[in-house]
């Protein structure tokens, strides 16, 4: 039996996804509130979506190709909120070190 390249990245795709959820539910307990506390829970909304989202990406071969298409697309649109509230956060941490 033969794996192609892509099917590899794709497991480890989703091994390095549920590694990255543990960690966001695991450093959940140390967030405080506020508005860090929101953008926390959203981030940790995203990274089980994405979760999700990775779950199905063996099986996109048996998909219709238009709900794999918006799949990819709605990873991709959550993948730039995530960024997006990610960038912010850092932003803000530098911030309130910086002064």
């Amino acid at each position: 039996m033969q794996v192609d390249v892509s099917t590899l990245i794709t497991y480890a795709a989703i091994v390095v996804i549920l590694i990255c959820l543990a960690m966001v539910v695991s450093l959940r307990k140390g967030v405080p509130g506020g508005v860090v506390g929101r953008q926390w829970r959203v981030l940790t909304f995203l990274v089980a979506l994405f979760t999700a989202g990775y779950l199905v990406a063996p099986f996109f071969g048996v998909l219709p190709v238009e709900t794999m298409r918006l799949i990819v697309s709605l990873i991709f649109l959550f993948g730039a909120i995530y960024v997006l509230i990610t960038v912010r956060l850092v932003y803000r941490v530098i911030k309130e070190l910086a002064g």
